[in-house]
């Protein structure tokens, strides 16, 4: 059996990019019976140092999320500026933008995916990681998303 690309095949989050965030999780609370975990305004571009197709972006989104067992279900409220989020909703609307996997070796793991044909289209840091989205749609049919925490 080959090595995994990734060193993981565990999903710890599914991303759902939604116009309003509020309204959403509102369904998802009548819908499941549970309350949002937590609630988060990404860090602006001087702290998360966020780049997007390989250019700085201001770009920045409502994140609620949401425990559902092992998987935590995140709904990306993004703003105008230019982003993978922002991308997507125009291009397709309201939907299932990502499947994301804990990692360790970042840098390492992106120069894999990208010389297997799945490039690099946004990264970011966060509070204690950092994150990176792979443009799997070609190969997997979805967007990796992946999470180092230090």
């Amino acid at each position: 059996m080959e090595e995994k690309m990734i060193g993981s095949n565990v999903v710890t989050q599914i991303g759902i990019v939604v116009r309003d965030a509020e309204k959403t999780a509102k369904m998802y609370e009548k819908v499941f019976g549970i309350k949002p975990t937590s609630t988060v305004i990404t860090d602006t571009v001087d702290i998360a140092k966020t780049e997007y197709k390989g250019s700085s972006t201001k770009a920045r989104a409502k994140l609620i999320f949401f425990k559902m067992g092992s998987v935590d279900i995140e709904l990306i409220e993004p703003d105008s500026e230019p982003s993978t989020w922002r991308e997507f909703l125009d291009k397709y609307g309201e939907g299932v933008h990502h499947i994301a996997f804990q990692i360790k070796g970042m840098k390492d793991t992106v120069a894999v995916l990208e010389a297997n044909g799945m490039p690099l289209v946004q990264k970011g840091e966060y509070t204690g990681g950092r994150y990176a989205y792979i443009d799997a749609m070609y190969k997997l049919k979805v967007i990796v998303e992946l999470l180092e925490n230090d």
